[in-house]
């Protein structure tokens, strides 16, 4: 079912780029307004020069960004900044990193241009939502600069991991790039130009399906530009580069594959006590207070607590203004109860949809309209970051009561079975970590060009 195929990836010169720490970036969608300065004044040839962080302002996607852009992206070409592999080539690409825990990992991976297919074809699937602001966008960064900045991150099954087993028999000697990203992960990726390892793995993938991880948007993107080329050519051929997008390929049962939880700041627009809030969610949930200790202690304490309990749905809820720390044990049968068969068990069995469900509209009374229309949560991997915001959303609260749930990990069996009953999760419901680098593979598409067979 899946197409893959080799290209001739666009890479930083490292004989121009002593140090590709400095040029590299996060992806566009989750780099903040202070860590975009950064970025833009770390380095002339940083990445974010290029992709560019989202806009959903109508009036600042005007032709002027996008040109600026690919003056830039054709000036770091001619001043040999940027130089394209001279053969078609698979990029092993692997990821070395601890989690909080200290557990240290290697995440395995391969990126290569894949088919693209309608999600309606069932060879792709998505399990999030896309927003047509973000894509608008993206659509016309895509379309102006002929190139896709950074890969779609995906995943298909192989139990036994033969793909990257056998790329890795035919890999190229050392790493064509390793850099270090601000996590402290480390980034690798070598080349493999073996036809007979390259015709293996295609022929492995033609029988599997693939999964979004993250990426929902660019992938929606490059099938608009698809679409839009068919508009003014009158046809896109199989073989053109408009019927292909960059994909980081992971295998699901790889070892090294981690999904963090996303934790919520929820700034409620009214003023509201953790004893009133608390008396509501036991009609849901069974509440239990954990005490003793500072702030990090309690936050600490009922992490732990989620962690070991593996049958129950369990959250955590952290009031800052009262420094109070919950735990919070939903009670067995509230979901059918409440939702009336609002949604299927797949989703009811979610701790997001349980975040969503029952205690931001039914015990705060805010409708996932109300939560998007106001901007009203703020969402954060890092337990310890999310603290902090809490707290400091007490300092600078007025007419609001900011609280913070703490969330389990979204399973990677559950975005399959998500994805297979074509079904799609709350915003925000998976990261997977780490994020891929911007700026290590660049796919710039030639029009004229055929995708190598």
């Amino acid at each position: 079912m899946a197409r893959i195929a080799p290209f001739r990836g666009l890479r930083y010169n490292q004989d121009k780029i002593a140090a590709l720490e400095d040029v590299v970036s996060p992806p566009y969608d989750v780099i903040s307004p202070n860590a975009q300065q950064a970025l833009l004044h770390k380095n002339p040839y940083n990445m974010i020069h290029l992709d560019l962080t989202k806009s959903l302002a109508s009036e600042s996607l005007t032709d002027e960004r996008y040109e600026e852009v690919k003056q830039t992206f054709t000036g770091w070409q001619r001043q040999g900044a940027l130089i394209r592999d001279a053969k078609p080539a698979l990029y092993l690409y692997y990821t070395d990193y601890s989690l909080p825990s200290g557990r240290k990992f290697t995440r395995k991976g391969l990126i290569a241009l894949t088919g693209l297919a309608e999600f309606s074809e069932g060879v792709v699937k998505p399990h999030e939502k896309t927003f047509g602001s973000v894509t608008r966008d993206r659509l016309r960064l895509l379309d102006t600069c002929q190139a896709q900045f950074s890969p779609i991150f995906s995943l298909y099954s192989d139990p036994e991991g033969l793909i990257i087993k056998g790329l890795e028999a035919a890999r190229e000697g050392e790493p064509l790039a390793e850099v270090n990203d601000h996590d402290g992960c480390c980034h690798r990726i070598w080349e493999v130009r073996n036809s007979a390892a390259i015709a293996d793995a295609r022929a492995m993938f033609a029988d599997k399906a693939l999964y979004i991880a993250d990426g929902h948007h660019r992938y929606t993107t490059a099938l608009q530009l698809r679409a839009l080329m068919r508009q003014r050519q009158g046809s896109v051929a199989v073989d053109s580069p408009y019927d292909y997008t960059m994909m980081y390929l992971c295998g699901m049962e790889e070892e090294g594959l981690s999904v963090l939880p996303t934790h919520r700041l929820v700034q409620i627009p009214y003023i509201t006590t953790v004893d009133e809030i608390v008396a509501k969610m036991q009609a849901y949930f069974e509440v239990t207070e954990l005490g003793g200790g500072s702030r990090e202690m309690l936050l600490e304490q009922v992490l732990a607590r989620m962690d070991e309990n593996k049958s129950e749905t369990m959250l955590g809820f952290y009031h800052p203004a009262a420094d109070r720390c919950f735990l919070l044990t939903l009670k067995p049968g509230v979901m059918a109860e409440t939702c009336s068969g609002k949604h299927p068990a797949a989703l009811r069995d979610l701790d997001v949809v349980v975040l969503s469900e029952l205690l931001l509209e039914c015990v705060l009374g805010l409708t996932h309209e109300i939560c998007e229309r106001d901007n009203l949560i703020a969402y954060y991997p890092d337990p310890d970051e999310a603290l902090d915001a809490a707290v400091k959303g007490v300092e600078d609260a007025e007419n609001d009561s900011p609280v913070l749930f703490l969330m389990n990990p979204t399973l990677v069996s559950q975005v399959r079975r998500i994805a297979d009953e074509g079904l799609v999760m709350p915003h925000k419901s998976t990261y997977f970590y780490p994020k891929l680098l911007t700026g290590l593979l660049i796919n710039q598409i030639h029009a004229d060009e055929k995708v190598a067979g």
